[in-house]
């Protein structure tokens, strides 16, 4: 049920994100789903790619600074308060969310990548509750 991140630490420097996404599409790696977080001098560019291992091993061939996270996706459906639903039940459960983004719609809704502080907890809880928590193979394939 966990998903692998690749997080790319990248100076805020221009044609450093083309860097990145070149090597990966030169290698024949997917883009599923990109979130950037920035400060003044660098930013954290984070990806889920259809093959996070081959990723991992491009980028940091290619002197780039990697690493990678499990996060969870969740499908979410496409009406009012669905999210909501979902994040209740983390909360309830008191775990924390550290960051969260859309990689966009599937066939059921949308879909969200979530990182906690609790995966399993996370994991266990959302599919008590009825929240349809996406194994990786299905995201990688988005």
């Amino acid at each position: 049920m966990f998903i692998k991140q690749i997080s790319v630490f990248v100076e805020n420097k221009s044609g450093r994100l083309a860097d990145v996404t070149r090597n990966l599409g030169d290698n024949g790696i997917d883009l599923i789903a990109i979130s950037i977080s920035d400060t003044t001098d660098f930013g954290i560019f984070r990806l889920i790619v259809d093959l996070p291992e081959k990723a991992e091993e491009v980028l940091l061939k290619n002197g780039f600074t990697v690493s990678s996270t499990d996060v969870i996706a969740v499908s979410v459906k496409d009406e009012p308060g669905s999210l909501a639903r979902a994040l209740t039940v983390l909360a309830d459960e008191m775990i924390d969310i550290e960051y969260m983004y859309a990689v966009g719609k599937n066939t059921k809704g949308a879909v969200v990548i979530l990182k906690v502080n609790d995966i399993e907890k996370a994991v266990k809880v959302l599919e008590e509750k009825g929240i349809d928590v996406l194994p990786a193979e299905k995201v990688y394939s988005l």
